[in-house]
């Protein structure tokens, strides 16, 4: 049976943006070393783009976690609900890939952060501004 070992976020320049926004992907890295996408639609940038890049202090790997969930509650729905939904709807995407896990299973596992090299080079870059 596949098992998830962990949760890798990767965090880059969005070229897309023209280089002022940050691109996070979610991916679950089975325990071959093989990973399966579960989100690639997350991102932030900052004003001018320089905040996003952490000029004023941000800590890269800390947003790039907040940014693929789970979301805040809103409205009413609680914080419990958007947690249990948000963990149900990644596990549901690696059922899709044949991985059967749970969403309270999957939340706790270990959640890197991989930041690329041009992206750790931007953030130097504006923190020694």
């Amino acid at each position: 049976m596949t098992r998830v070992a962990r949760l890798v976020t990767s965090a880059d320049i969005d070229d897309r943006s023209g280089g002022q926004s940050i691109r996070a992907r979610l991916d679950a890295e089975l325990q071959d070393g093989m990973r399966i996408t579960l989100l690639d639609d997350r991102g932030w940038s900052g004003s001018g783009g320089a905040a996003a890049f952490g000029r004023y202090g941000e800590d890269v790997a800390e947003t790039a976690r907040m940014v693929v969930g789970p979301d805040g509650a809103y409205g009413e729905i609680t914080q419990a609900e958007m947690d249990a939904g948000h963990w149900q709807f990644l596990a549901d995407r690696l059922r899709e890939h044949g991985v059967e896990i749970d969403g309270t299973e999957l939340s706790a596992l270990p959640h890197d952060v991989e930041v690329s090299e041009r992206l750790q080079a931007q953030v130097a870059r504006n923190r020694s501004r």
